[in-house]
């Protein structure tokens, strides 16, 4: 994993991405053209570790900044990118600003098992 995990604890919380200073636009951009540039290679080793890049109809689902690079994650890191559905992605999009203005439900601890289905 790209960062240490402590369960049971606020570290996800104290070291949110949302803490990580912004990037002029200016840099941004020019990080966003790094990834614009490798985005078809990336997707093409990405399938031969994990089975086809994921395609809705015959678009490529975007692929998602885990840290995102307004906040200075590595456009080119394999660690900091997954396919996201386009509808989903998108959502990404509409609930960020909440994480980075620190509002509910991201300035909380979530449920005790995240990752369980119970």
């Amino acid at each position: 994993m790209p960062v240490p995990v402590e369960a049971g604890s606020r570290y996800g919380i104290y070291h949110c991405c949302c803490d990580y200073p912004t990037l002029p636009k200016v840099k941004k951009e020019v990080e966003r053209k790094k990834w614009d540039g490798i985005r078809e290679s990336f997707r093409q080793k990405w399938s031969k570790k994990f089975g086809e890049w994921p395609e809705e109809g015959d678009m490529s689902w975007p692929g998602h900044h885990i840290r995102d690079l307004w906040h200075g994650g590595d456009p080119v890191d394999p660690n900091n990118i997954i396919p996201a559905q386009p509808a989903v992605h998108d959502e990404y999009g509409r609930q960020y600003p909440g994480c980075y203005a620190g509002q509910a439900p991201w300035n909380t601890v979530g449920p005790d098992r995240p990752y369980t289905d119970n």
